[in-house]
């Protein structure tokens, strides 16, 4: 009642066929890829930020234009 040997091999043809071996090279890539962030991410220390400090100084810089803005529409 199983899914047999060759069963498999047809669904497998089938999807070869509607997406390529490039593409699908790719999306097992980007999957990989993904996999690895998210190991490396799981391993790292909770003491660490996750933000580096560029991704810092920018949402500095927001918050700064978000005052200037509020402080421009009360005058």
């Amino acid at each position: 009642m199983g899914i047999s040997i060759w069963q498999l091999l047809i669904v497998l043809l089938i999807v070869v066929m509607l997406f390529g071996t490039k593409r699908l090279k790719n999306i097992g890539g980007d999957l990989g890829g993904a996999i690895k962030g998210f190991r490396k991410a799981m391993e790292s220390d909770d003491d660490k930020p996750a933000v580096s400090k560029d991704e810092t100084r920018a949402g500095q810089t927001y918050e700064a234009e978000a005052h200037k803005v509020e402080d421009n529409n009360k005058g």
